[in-house]
């Protein structure tokens, strides 16, 4: 069952899939009406589960559940999966690699490999103080005070 985002309670489980390029108008439009589509079908054990979604900066799609209302199982997060993967082939992007890091410069969001930020950190192109996104957290509420972060609060911090 799909709700608007806004009405899920802070402690409801998400999901962030980055995605290695921005996305069109046109795809954002279509990524939208698939999610739509997507969440008014997810179930668990054959209950509905209350949903919604945010598309946020053109880039990331985050996906959220009620757990008071169904509990997501291994076969409705298989299916969640499933339903990226999908969204991959479709648009030819990255949606599952956790081994890249997106981060703030300026105004503009930068998609770099783990191993390039690293490189960047040692050559002090990003600092501590550079806004990075912590797509590991794991509810509304860590979204909300954790997501969007200077690099010093997050994990990415061992780089520096």
């Amino acid at each position: 069952m799909l709700v608007e985002f806004s009405t899920l309670p802070t402690h409801s489980r998400i999901w962030i899939y980055q995605s290695d390029r921005k996305f069109s108008e046109v795809e954002i439009s279509e990524i939208e009406e698939s999610l739509k589509s997507f969440i008014e079908s997810w179930s668990a054990h054959g209950q509905s589960l209350e949903a919604s979604y945010l598309l946020k900066y053109e880039r990331f799609i985050i996906i959220a559940v009620n757990q008071d209302v169904q509990a997501v199982t291994g076969c409705s997060i298989d299916a969640s999966v499933q339903f990226i993967q999908s969204l991959e082939q479709k648009y030819k992007v990255d949606l599952m690699d956790r081994m890249n890091v997106t981060f703030k410069t300026g105004e503009y969001i930068a998609y770099k490999s783990l191993i390039d930020f690293k490189k960047m950190a040692k050559a002090k192109s990003v600092s501590p103080s550079t806004i990075v996104y912590n797509n590991l957290v794991n509810t509304i509420e860590e979204w909300q005070d954790f997501w969007e972060v200077p690099a010093s609060e997050s994990w990415h911090n061992r780089f520096f």
